[in-house]
C-alpha cells in the first residue's frame, strides 16, 4: 500500500513540473526565420505570471482535494476504534453479568447445605424419640412381669395384673403406631436428602457451564481488544503517510509560496497561543477528573496525549514525573474520554499530539 502511494506522489510531482515547462515554453519563441539586416533586435522571453498563478492555484485545490479525502478516511478508521471499544465494553458489562448469576448459584449451593443440615438434625430427633420408646417399651414390659407374680396371691391382684395388661396392650399399640410414625418421618428425611444432594449437583453444574461462558466471553474481549489496536495502527501509518506526501509538496512549493511565508510569522504566533490556551483547557479537565491523594501535593507528571481529529483519546503515555500521580492522571484522561477541538486545522494538528504538565495544588 506504502509502495503505491509513493508511485501516486513521484506521478503528481512529474506532472506538476511538466506543468511549470509547459508554462514556461508557452511563451518562447522557437521561430527559425533569419533576422532582417534592420539594426540590432532585442528579443525576450515573456512568462506570464497569471498562467504561473492560475496553474499553482489549480496544484493547491487538487492538493486540498486529496487531503480532504485522506481525512475522510481517517475519520472512517476512527470510528471504527470507537465501534471496537464500545464492543469491548459490552463484553465487559456480559462479563459482569456471568459473575452475578455465579454469585446467585454459590448462594443457592449455600441455601442446599443449610437444608440437609436441617434434615440431619431431624433424623436426630426422630432417633432420640424411638430410644425412648424402647426404653418406655421395657419399662411396660416390666410392669407386666410384675403384675403376673401378683395374680397368684390375690383375685384382686389378679384383677389388677389384668388391668395392668390391658394398659400394657394399649400402651404397645402406641409404641407400634410411634414407631410407624418415626419410620415414615426417616423415609421423608430420606427424600428430602436425596432431593437436596440433587440440587447441590444441578448448582455445580451450572457453576461449570457459566466458568466456561466466562472464558469465551473474555476471549471475545481479547479479541475485540486486538482488532481496536490494530485499527489505530493503522490509523497511524495513514497519518504518517499522509504527512510526508504533504511535506513532499510543500517543498515542491516552496519557491510559489515565498510571500506567504512572508506572512507565517503572525500565523505562527496564533497558533502558538492557540495551541497553549487548549493545552491549559486540556490540563484543568484533566485535575478535575483526578482522584487527588495528598501524598500527590507538590508532585508533577509530564503526560504526553494522542488525539484523533474531533478530540478522540487515541493514547496516553507517560514523559516523565512521579509514577503514581502519572498512573492517576492517566486514568483521568481515560476518563475524559475525548477533548474539544478548535476549528483552525493547523492548531487541530498541533493539539494531535500534546505534552502536558500535571500537578495537584
Amino acid at each position: 500500500m506504502k509502495k503505491n502511494n509513493y508511485s501516486a506522489a513521484i506521478i503528481i510531482s512529474l506532472l506538476l513540473h511538466g506543468l511549470l515547462v509547459a508554462a514556461l515554453l508557452w511563451g518562447t519563441d522557437f521561430s527559425m526565420n533569419k533576422p532582417k539586416p534592420q539594426g540590432n533586435m532585442i528579443k525576450a522571453v515573456v512568462v506570464d505570471p497569471a498562467l504561473v498563478n492560475q496553474q499553482a492555484k489549480q496544484i493547491r485545490q487538487q492538493r486540498d482535494a486529496a487531503k480532504k479525502a485522506e481525512q475522510d478516511r481517517l475519520k472512517r478508521l476512527e470510528q471504527q476504534a470507537e465501534a471496537l471499544e464500545q464492543q469491548r465494553q459490552a463484553e465487559e458489562n456480559r462479563l459482569r453479568q456471568l459473575k452475578a448469576d455465579k454469585l446467585k448459584a454459590e448462594k443457592e449451593a449455600r441455601a442446599a447445605e443449610v437444608e440437609r443440615k436441617r434434615v440431619a438434625a431431624e433424623q436426630k430427633k426422630v432417633a432420640a424419640a424411638k430410644r425412648k420408646a424402647e426404653e418406655e417399651k421395657r419399662r411396660a414390659d416390666e410392669a407386666a412381669r410384675i403384675s403376673r407374680e401378683k395374680a397368684a396371691k390375690a383375685e384382686a391382684e389378679r384383677k389388677a395384673k389384668q388391668e395392668a395388661a390391658r394398659q400394657a396392650e394399649l400402651e404397645r399399640k402406641k409404641q407400634l403406631a410411634q414407631k410407624r410414625e418415626a419410620e415414615e418421618a426417616k423415609r421423608k428425611a430420606e427424600e428430602a436428602k436425596r432431593q437436596a444432594e440433587a440440587a447441590a449437583r444441578k448448582a455445580e453444574e451450572e457453576r461449570k457451564a457459566k466458568i466456561a461462558a466466562k472464558k469465551k466471553a473474555e476471549e471475545e474481549a481479547r479479541k475485540a481488544e486486538a482488532a481496536r489496536k490494530e485499527a489505530e495502527r493503522k490509523a497511524a501509518e495513514a497519518r504518517e503517510l499522509q504527512r510526508q506526501q504533504e511535506a513532499a509538496l510543500n517543498d515542491m512549493f516552496a519557491g510559489l509560496e515565498a510571500e506567504t511565508e512572508q506572512r507565517g510569522g503572525a500565523r505562527g504566533q496564533f497558533i502558538a497561543d492557540e495551541t497553549q490556551r487548549y493545552g491549559a483547557i486540556y490540563t484543568q479537565m484533566i485535575q478535575q477528573n483526578l482522584l487527588v491523594d495528598q501524598g500527590f501535593i507538590g508532585k508533577e507528571c509530564l503526560i504526553r496525549m494522542r488525539l484523533s481529529a474531533n478530540g478522540l483519546v487515541l493514547d496516553a503515555s507517560n514523559d516523565g514525573g512521579d509514577g503514581a500521580l502519572c498512573r492517576a492522571a492517566k486514568a483521568a484522561v481515560v476518563k475524559v474520554s475525548q477533548f474539544p477541538m478548535p476549528e483552525d486545522p493547523a492548531v487541530v494538528e498541533k493539539l494531535r499530539n500534546i505534552r502536558l504538565i500535571v500537578s495537584p495544588q
